[in-house]
């Protein structure tokens, strides 16, 4: 008994006392309605055809230029591009790290938003180089998602100053620690690429994620993973600096954003929302003990598929779904002349959708 009672102890003390990485706060989530209403769960997604990437995985972003070429970021830290009547992605360029969002700017060059080396440009020719990997006086931890204006001014994401994907076990466990932590260590930074200057417009996120220029190139929209929610930051005009929410309480984590056909935006939802998490959102000190309890037994994604079309003013137009999660972790999509290319952080495959 002496022994037995020795390791309730020792489990005791290490489950109320043993240093963890996260210092949470204490939060309010909003109340989840789910998969209901414009959300209510349907197979629209079921029927993707895939071009695979062979030993590649996690196509996370795509970007589309005057030529008609698509190039997509993978785990391995290459870059794929797929030229305008190919078949298949081919390896281009290789970052060194983990590239997440990308974007071609009207030069051709290739913006890369990169979790371990923060924002780069590759040339053409595949030259890369790095832009920005430090702003206002502190480093750029985890460069997540990149947009450019038609000005040529460049707006990305640092998904978290705290939490490096390099250094806390990939991209997906350093987002899950700043979710739980829920500080708000993220921040949206505006790079000017004539005066090579960046300044941080935007601060205090909860990991601060997909980023995309509106329409009508006045304002930024940012996606709030663990807060559910789109907002937007006006970039000119009477509301300039100000910043609105376009959508929130979503039914999952906004991953990447893009713009879309008609004035609308695709939207990923890489997993639905976990009821544990935001049942223990304003339970600071139970997170941080559900923090030391082995990996597979804190709150894990849910292989879900869901893509979210939406307005400008935030409405839903639509909501494609595939609940079997054949294509998992969808992180957002881009509209093609072949169809829109759906990306994933984990799939080892381009999902292609045919709209009718």
């Amino acid at each position: 008994m002496k022994v037995f009672g020795g390791v309730v102890i020792l489990v005791l003390g290490y489950l109320l006392l043993w240093p963890v990485p996260i210092a949470p706060i204490s939060w309010q989530a909003p109340s989840s309605s789910g998969f209901s209403g414009e959300f209510a769960e349907n197979n629209r997604l079921a029927g993707l055809s895939f071009i695979e990437l062979g030993e590649d995985k996690g196509p996370e972003d795509f970007a589309i230029n005057a030529a008609g070429t698509i190039a997509t970021a993978t785990h391995s830290g290459a870059v794929l591009l797929k030229k305008k009547g190919e078949a298949a992605f081919t390896p281009w360029i290789n970052t060194g790290g983990r590239p997440l969002g990308i974007e071609f700017d009207t030069n051709g060059n290739l913006l890369i938003a990169d979790a371990h080396r923060g924002l780069l440009i590759a040339d053409p020719e595949g030259e890369l180089t790095v832009l920005v990997n430090q702003v206002e006086n502190t480093k750029v931890v985890y460069a997540d998602d990149v947009d450019v204006a038609d000005n040529g001014n460049i707006y990305f994401t640092d998904a978290t100053t705290k939490f490096s994907a390099k250094e806390y076990g990939g991209t997906l466990q350093a987002s899950l620690l700043e979710i739980l932590e829920h500080r708000g260590n993220g921040r949206l930074i505006e790079y000017d690429p004539v005066r090579r200057t960046s300044n941080v417009l935007m601060d205090g996120l909860v990991f601060a994620n997909g980023v995309a220029i509106s329409h009508d190139q006045n304002s930024v929209l940012v996606n709030e993973t663990g807060k559910y929610r789109v907002l937007r930051y006006w970039l000119v005009g009477p509301k300039q600096g100000q910043v609105e929410v376009v959508i929130d309480n979503l039914p999952g984590f906004p991953d990447n954003i893009s713009q879309a056909n008609s004035g609308a935006y695709f939207l990923g939802l890489a997993s639905p929302r976990s009821a544990p998490v935001d049942a223990l959102s304003d339970k600071p000190f139970i997170r941080k003990i559900v923090q030391r309890l082995p990996q597979f037994m804190r709150p894990q994604g849910q292989a879900y598929g869901h893509l979210v079309k939406i307005s400008e003013s935030g409405e839903v137009l639509q909501s494609y779904q595939d609940p079997s999660g054949a294509f998992p972790f969808v992180t957002g999509a881009i509209q093609t002349d072949d169809g829109v290319y759906v990306s994933s952080l984990t799939a080892r495959a381009v999902g292609v959708l045919q709209l009718n």
